[in-house]
C-alpha cells in the first residue's frame, strides 16, 4: 500500500503561479496567469470560490500569504503595485494599499513570545468597548451598479483587526525593498540596505531577526542567490510597546477606512436625489416651447397661482399627485440617509479616532518606553486637532442639511396643494395655511436647487442641483460656493476679539470655506505622517547581521528543464522558522555542483548565537523501500535529484524527487526526517571570501533515510509541492503548472482508506451536482469543518482519462 492518500486531482485551464495552504483549515489558495484567485477545499479539490481579476486592483498576482488565523488572505499585484487583503468567508476585498515597488514575495507570521506586560494587554485590549459604542454597519449601496458597499462588508472591515496577539505581514520586492505591516494594516518598519531582489522572507516568531533570500548579479553577471539575516532586535526588545502601538495604529487605519466608506455612501445618496429630480424634469424641459427657465415657471406658480400649459402638463400628466408624494418621500429619505450617516457614522467614527489618538498621545508622554519607537507627541497632537476639525465640519454639514430639509418640505407641501387645486380637489385645512415664512422657504428652495449658472455649479444635475449640501461632498480643493453665514454668531465674534483664545491649541479650527471631503483628506494626510515616523525609526534600527553568498544560477542554464516562465515563488531556496528551537532554516539545491544533494543551512534567530554544524547536505542516492514487493532487495540504488522541497514541520521535509538515470525517470513524493541530518557532528568551516558552491566539497554529507514514507507519482510530470504540516496535507503541481494532485500525508488506518475509496463514486456524484449549480462564490467557507475530520473522499479518474491528460501535459 503506497504511503499518503490521494484525495483529489484536477486539470486546471490556466497555469498556476502561486499556491498556499490555509494555516487553520483544509483550504488552499491558488493564483493563475489570468490574475484569478481561487480557493479550493481539500476534499476532492472542490472549488469554494473564485475572485476574478479587476481593473481597480490588477491582473498580475505575484505572491500569496494567509493571516495566521486563516480569515484573511493577502495577495500582491505587480501591474498596479498594490497589496490586497481579501476576506476568506465571502471573497470580499476589504483593504487595498499601494506600494512603491512591485512585491515579489510575502510572509505573514504570528509572534509567539509571552511576557507579563503582554498578557495584561491581551486581557485589557478590549477596554475601548467599555467607553465607545459599537460602530453601526453601513447601509446597502444606493447605486445598483456598485456592489462593494454592503452591510456585510462594513462588518468585515471592522474585523480586519483580527486577534490581539501581534502578527506581522512582511513584504519584499525589487531593489532591496522590505516592509513590515503589523496586523497586515499598519507599516511598522521600512527597511533599506538589502541588496538585490527579494526571493523569499521569514521573520522569526520572537522578532529577533529576519531571514531574506535575495538574487543579485555576480562578478560574471550571472544571478547569484544570497542569504541575508537582518537584526530586528528593537522589535524584540520593545515587543510589548510595539504591540500596543501597532494595535492602536491598526485601530486608527481601520477607522479611516470606515469613514471613507461612510462618505462614499453619503455621496451616493446625494447623487440619488439629483437623479430622481432630473428624471422628472428632463421631459418637461425638452418639450416646453418657451424660453423661460424651470425656476421662472415655478416662481410664476408661487406668485400668481397660475402656471404655463407646459408646467401644468408636467405636473398633471408626468408627475401626478400620487407620483409627487412618492417622489417627495424618496428624496426626503435620501436627505435623511445623509443626515443619519453623518450622525451615526461620521461622528461615531470621529469620536473613536479621537479616543485612540488620545491613548497614543499618552504613550508618547511615556518617553522611556515609547520614544525609541519614534512616537512624536507633536505629530499626534496635530492628528487630534485634524480629527477635531473633521468633527466640526461634519456638524456644520448637519446644520446645512437641516435647513435644506425645511426648504424641501415646504416646497413639496406647496406644490402638492397647487396640484390639488389644479385638479379641483379638496385641500385639507391643515395644508391650506401658508405663512410668509413658508413662502420664503419655497423661494429659497427654488433659488438654490433650480439654478442653471454653469460657472457656479460644475457638479450638479442638468436641471436640478442640491449644491447647498453637495458642495460639502465634493472631492475638490476649491472653496465652498455657498459657505455658511456666520454673521451674528456670538461665539465666533468672541473668539475673534479674544487675543488668547484666537490661537489657542485647545480649540479646533473649523475651516469654514472648505468642503467635508477636503477636511477629511487633510486629516488623513496628518494621520499618515504620524504613522510614517515610527516605521522610519524602526527601519533604521535594523542592521544586517549575516550576508552569505550561496550559489549562482547561470542564465544559460535551463533550471530543472523548466521554461523561463516558471514562477520564482516555486523555486528554491525555501525558508523555515523553528519556533521551539529558535532557528532559521534555509533549504536549497545546487544543481550545477551536486544535482543529487539537498543542502540545509541553519542560523539562530538571535544573530549573536553560534550554531554548530550550520551547513550540511543530504545525499539523495537511495533505494526506495517497498514492503509489498518481494523483490525489493534485488533492486539497485538509484540516484535522485530534488525538484522541490518544503518544510512539512520542524522535523520533516516534503520533497519531489526525480530519478537521474535514463532507466529511472520516475517522480516520487517523499517525506524526509531531519533527525539523521541534524545529528551530523562534522563542522563546516566557511571561507568568507568564497561562495558556498565554490567550497561545496567540504560540506558534511548525510545518507538519506527514507523508509516507506514515499509514493510514486504515476502519470504526472510532478515538479512542485506545497504542504501544511499542521493540517497534514500536501498539493503537488506538475511542470506545466496545470495538473494538481492533493494528498493526506498522515494516514493512520489503511482500512479507513479502503472504506473511503468505496464511497468515492457517490461522493464525486454529489460534488459534480454541487459544482454544476455553483457560481463564482459557490460554496461559503463557513461550511468548512474546522476540525478537519471529514476530509472528503478519493477523487478517482478512469485510466483512459489520466492517460489523455498526461499526453496533453507532456506535449
Amino acid at each position: 500500500m503506497p504511503a499518503f492518500r490521494q484525495v483529489g486531482e484536477k486539470q486546471l485551464p490556466n497555469p498556476v503561479l502561486c499556491m498556499a495552504w490555509s494555516p487553520k483549515r483544509d483550504l488552499i489558495a491558488l493564483a493563475n496567469t489570468t490574475g484569478e484567485l481561487l480557493l479550493h477545499r481539500l476534499a476532492s479539490f472542490q472549488r469554494v470560490w473564485s475572485l476574478p481579476p479587476s481593473e481597480c486592483t490588477g491582473k498580475e498576482i505575484t505572491a500569496l500569504a494567509w493571516r495566521p488565523d486563516g480569515k484573511i488572505l493577502a495577495f500582491s499585484l505587480g501591474d498596479t503595485k498594490q497589496v490586497v487583503l481579501c476576506g476568506v468567508e465571502k471573497a470580499e476585498i476589504l483593504h487595498v494599499f499601494p506600494m512603491q515597488h512591485p512585491v515579489t514575495c510575502m510572509h505573514w507570521m504570528e509572534v509567539t513570545e509571552e511576557n507579563s506586560a503582554l498578557s495584561s494587554f491581551y486581557n485589557s485590549e478590549d477596554e475601548s468597548k467599555l467607553f465607545l459604542p459599537k460602530l453601526p454597519t453601513l447601509p446597502k449601496s444606493y447605486s445598483t451598479t456598485s456592489k462593494i458597499f454592503s452591510e456585510e462588508k462594513s462588518d468585515e472591515i471592522m474585523n480586519l483587526l483580527g486577534e490581539v496577539r501581534l502578527n506581522v505581514l512582511v513584504l519584499g520586492g525589487d531593489a532591496g525593498f522590505v516592509e513590515l505591516y503589523a496586523y497586515g494594516m499598519y507599516k511598522i518598519a521600512t527597511l533599506t540596505g538589502v541588496s538585490g531582489t527579494c526571493r523569499s522572507l521569514s521573520l522569526s516568531s520572537d522578532l529577533k531577526s529576519l531571514s531574506v533570500i535575495t538574487e543579485v548579479r555576480s562578478a560574471d553577471n550571472n544571478p547569484e542567490i544570497c542569504y541575508i539575516q537582518l537584526d530586528t532586535g528593537l522589535l524584540s526588545d520593545c515587543l510589548s510597546e510595539v504591540t500596543r502601538m501597532a494595535r492602536k495604529f491598526t485601530h486608527i487605519s481601520t477607522l479611516l477606512q470606515y469613514l471613507h466608506l461612510s462618505l462614499t455612501c453619503m455621496c451616493e445618496a446625494w447623487e440619488d436625489i439629483l437623479m430622481q429630480m432630473d428624471l422628472r424634469l428632463t421631459k418637461f424641459v425638452q418639450e416646453k416651447n418657451t424660453n423661460t427657465q424651470v425656476q421662472d415657471e415655478f416662481l410664476e406658480l408661487l406668485l400668481w397661482g397660475q402656471s404655463s400649459p407646459e408646467l401644468q402638463a408636467l405636473l398633471m400628466n408626468q408627475l401626478t399627485v400620487k407620483g409627487l408624494k412618492k417622489l417627495g418621500q424618496s428624496i426626503e429619505s435620501s436627505y435623511s440617509s445623509i443626515q443619519k450617516l453623518v450622525i451615526s457614522h461620521l461622528q461615531s467614527g470621529s469620536e473613536a479616532l479621537l479616543y485612540h489618538l488620545s491613548e497614543v498621545k499618552g504613550m508618547c508622554l511615556w518617553k522611556q518606553k515609547f520614544e525609541p519607537l519614534g512616537l512624536d507627541s507633536a505629530a499626534i497632537e496635530g492628528a487630534i486637532t485634524a480629527v477635531g476639525s473633521f468633527s466640526l465640519k461634519a456638524n456644520e454639514l448637519l446644520q446645512v442639511i437641516d435647513k435644506s430639509m425645511k426648504n424641501f418640505k415646504a416646497f413639496f407641501r406647496w406644490l402638492y396643494v397647487a396640484m390639488l387645486r389644479m385638479c379641483e380637489e379638496h385641500v385639507p385645512p391643515e395644508l391650506n395655511k401658508m405663512t410668509q415664512k413658508d413662502i420664503a422657504f419655497v423661494a429659497d428652495f427654488l433659488s438654490e436647487h433650480f439654478s442653471e449658472n454653469e460657472e457656479l455649479f460644475d457638479r450638479k444635475g442638468k436641471y436640478f442641483n442640491v449644491e447647498r449640501v453637495g458642495q460639502y461632498l465634493k472631492d475638490e480643493d476649491e472653496d465652498l460656493v455657498s459657505p455658511p453665514n456666520t454673521k451674528g454668531n456670538q461665539w465666533l465674534k468672541f473668539l475673534q476679539e479674544s487675543t488668547h483664545l484666537k490661537e489657542s491649541p485647545l480649540l479646533f479650527p473649523s475651516y469654514p470655506q472648505k468642503s467635508l471631503h477636503f477636511v477629511k483628506r487633510m486629516m488623513e494626510s496628518v494621520i499618515e505622517q504620524c504613522l510614517q515616523k515610527p516605521a522610519e525609526v524602526i527601519g533604521k534600527s535594523v542592521k544586517q547581521a549575516v550576508f552569505l553568498p550561496l550559489y549562482t544560477v547561470p542564465e544559460r542554464y535551463d533550471f530543472m528543464s523548466l521554461s523561463e516562465n516558471t514562477p520564482r515563488l516555486f523555486e528554491l531556496p525555501s525558508l523555515w522558522n523553528d519556533k521551539k528551537a529558535k532557528m532559521h532554516y534555509v533549504l536549497f539545491c545546487m544543481p550545477e555542483v551536486s544535482p543529487s544533494k539537498l543542502y540545509l543551512l541553519r542560523k539562530g534567530t538571535d544573530p549573536n548565537r553560534h550554531i554548530p554544524n550550520s551547513v550540511m547536505s543530504i545525499d539523495l542516492s537511495h533505494h526506495l523501500d517497498n514492503t509489498d514487493d518481494d523483490n525489493a532487495t534485488a533492486q539497485p540504488n538509484y540516484v535522485y535529484s530534488c525538484l522541490d522541497a518544503r518544510f512539512y514541520d520542524d522535523e520533516m521535509l516534503t520533497v519531489v524527487l526525480q530519478g537521474s538515470e535514463e532507466e529511472n525517470r520516475r517522480r516520487v513524493l517523499a517525506q524526509l526526517p531531519l533527525a539523521s541530518a541534524l545529528s551530523c557532528e562534522t563542522e563546516f568551516n566557511w571561507e568568507t571570501n568564497l561562495r558556498l558552491d565554490q567550497q561545496s566539497g567540504a560540506i558534511p554529507c548525510q545518507e538519506l533515510v527514507l523508509g516507506n514514507q514515499w509514493r510514486e507519482l504515476e502519470s504526472m510530470k510532478a515538479q512542485f509541492v506545497a504542504v501544511n504540516g499542521i493540517r497534514k496535507v500536501a498539493c503537488v503541481l506538475s511542470a506545466n503548472l496545470r495538473h494538481i494532485r492533493v494528498f493526506e500525508m498522515d494516514v493512520e488506518d489503511e482500512d479507513d482508506e479502503g472504506a473511503d475509496s468505496q464511497n468515492a463514486s457517490a461522493d464525486q456524484d454529489g460534488l459534480d451536482t454541487s459544482m454544476t449549480s455553483q457560481g463564482p462564490g459557490e460554496d461559503g467557507v463557513e461550511a468548512e469543518d474546522e476540525g478537519g475530520e471529514q476530509k472528503g473522499a478519493v477523487f478517482q479518474k478512469t485510466e483512459e482519462h489520466l492517460e489523455s491528460e498526461e499526453a496533453l501535459e507532456l506535449s
